[in-house]
């Protein structure tokens, strides 16, 4: 470029040229990316719809009930200020240990390309802004305004808070995200966040508990105290100052929007600052990782069957177990949803009763969370599937295969569940009521193997590994979301009768209880024994299928 045409002034322009143009190219990306997903197959699609439909109607139902309480004054101002807190450290914290998926906000994918930050912070920004997360997040922060802004003035802050609270919590994420990033993709890294998940699962439940006293402890009227410092944490300051701006508090309402507007200029500078050091820094986390499964290996560790090994059933069975069971002890991700379906299955039911408000059939959380993770069998795998498929030629073969791995879970799952049963009547002093636990318990665990085997068959999705805050690939976050929730809801219809006959003799003849036991352990494999004999047909058939969206991480 000449000297003229710096002179000109021109060179800054075209800089900005450069990075509108990035903005763009990053957009169409991420909706190249969606799109191309949705284009490999029509369960996808479907998946895909469906929870656009769930998030829209979730996102209506919250935006109407917000409006509907306009009008109840320091209620609904301590109501939106919360949820908009709650919002934000959402945004901050379940990115880093939940299915995201999104390659568009994978920094590390970024470090080789010629891209400076701060243009590559605007462009991942607004690529940031689209899908189905920030379509929810906008809902409520629209309807959390709707719910307080009266008067010109409200209204007018309420335009400029709501794009300021978005931009805020997607901001937050990315942040986070980059800053962890070489944490997370380190094996260390990824233990540390098995413990970091696990904390804030027990975090979500010592809410939920806390909620719960509020609620008994007089309503909304005792947040206030929580709300008068909340409105002042941004990006809950942007919608606290809709507020003040509704009832003539100029000057506060201008301070908590100048805090979310720092707020965000903070984020933006950390967010840049990460950027940088993650293209220009030497990573070297992995090295001493990787350095004692080296030496392990030399030593020979790992030949011959293992003390487990020697105890479990010989020939496929044995294999497959072990090899399960493995996963769980050495496989960071898997370790993690074990142990914080393991700790929540057991704080649900033993908080509540300690409380005194709950009930000993709470003790069902426990294998209804372990049995979850009969559910993406073949996605566990990773790229390693493709030597189990090898193994795989008839359904018998898969039978096999799928069995050993439901037994695996129940290995653990059910002395597991009987204990968490136990402890919970000990708490609430309801022996007699043990017996229907167990049943129901049985019952359910079987309708999660089965529909978990069905599950895996039918929705297979990848989960890669390069991220530790990435358990779902590009395209499949839907796909994972309905194999989820329908086989929770199909578990729930399966176990139905004997729920329901649990129901019928506790009302009508307590003393027979104990028959609901045996009823449920013999319904329970029956019922798993079928879902996996179907299961088995479907993954000998649809196994190149299987291979093609396994291999998608």
């Amino acid at each position: 470029m000449s000297v003229a045409d710096r002179r000109a002034g021109r060179a800054p322009a075209d800089r900005s040229a450069g990075a509108e143009g990035l903005v763009a190219v990053f957009a169409r990306l991420k909706v190249a990316l969606l799109r191309n997903g949705l284009r490999q197959s029509g369960g996808r699609l479907a998946a895909f719809v469906v929870s656009l439909v769930v998030v829209v109607l979730l996102a209506a139902g919250q935006v109407l009930g917000l409006v509907l309480l306009r009008g109840e004054g320091r209620d609904a101002a301590t109501l939106v200020v919360l949820l908009t807190g709650v919002l934000a450290l959402g945004w901050a914290v379940l990115p880093l240990f939940f299915p995201s998926g999104d390659e568009t906000l994978d920094p590390s994918r970024l470090v080789m390309l010629p891209l400076r930050p701060r243009p590559l912070v605007r462009a991942l920004l607004v690529a940031s802004l689209v899908g189905i997360g920030p379509l929810f997040a906008l809902c409520l922060l629209v309807g959390s305004v709707l719910a307080v802004a009266h008067g010109a003035a409200g209204v007018a802050v309420g335009v400029v808070a709501v794009p300021l609270a978005l931009l805020i919590c997607v901001a937050l994420a990315r942040s986070v995200a980059t800053a962890n990033v070489r944490l997370l993709t380190s094996r260390k890294g990824r233990d540390l966040a098995v413990l970091s998940g696990l904390v804030i699962a027990v975090g979500i439940q010592f809410v939920n508990f806390g909620a719960q006293r509020i609620g008994q402890a007089g309503g909304l009227s005792a947040l206030e105290p929580a709300a008068d410092v909340v409105r002042w944490l941004p990006a809950a300051s942007a919608i606290g100052a809709v507020d003040s701006a509704s009832v003539g508090a100029h000057g506060r309402a201008a301070l908590q929007l100048l805090v979310s507007a720092v707020a965000l200029g903070g984020l933006l500078w950390w967010w840049q600052a990460g950027l940088s050091k993650l293209m220009t820094a030497p990573d070297g986390s992995t090295i001493a990782a990787a350095e004692p499964s080296r030496s392990s290996r030399a030593k020979g560790d790992g030949s011959g069957p293992s003390r487990l090994g020697r105890l479990l059933p010989e020939g496929r069975t044995r294999t497959v177990m072990g090899r399960s069971l493995r996963y769980v002890l050495r496989d960071p991700k898997t370790k993690g949803a074990w142990i914080t379906s393991l700790a929540v299955g057991l704080i649900v039911p033993v908080i509540n009763a300690v409380q005194g408000a709950g009930s000993v059939y709470f003790a069902c959380f426990a294998p209804a969370l372990l049995g979850m993770q009969m559910f993406n069998q073949f996605g566990q795998d990773t790229s390693a599937f493709w030597m189990v498929a090898q193994t795989i030629s008839t359904p018998r073969d898969a039978y096999g295969e799928l069995r050993a791995r439901a037994l695996a879970l129940a290995v653990v799952t059910v002395p597991y569940t009987l204990l968490v049963g136990a402890l919970t009547a000990g708490l609430l002093d309801a022996w007699g009521s043990l017996t229907g636990v167990a049943g129901v318990s049985l019952a359910l665990l079987g309708g999660m193997l089965g529909t978990g085997a069905l599950a895996s068959a039918f929705f297979p999705y990848s989960i890669p590994q390069e991220g530790g805050f990435k358990n779902v690939a590009p395209g499949q976050g839907g796909l994972a979301m309905l194999s989820a929730l329908g086989g929770m809801v199909g578990s729930v219809v399966v176990a139905a009768p004997v729920i329901v006959l649990t129901v019928v003799v506790t009302v009508s003849d307590h003393g027979s209880l104990w028959l609901v036991v045996p009823v449920g352990a013999v319904y329970g494999v029956f019922v798993a024994w079928a879902g996996l004999r179907l299961a088995a047909a479907r993954t000998a058939v649809r196994l190149p299928e299987i291979l093609a969206a396994v291999g998608k991480g």
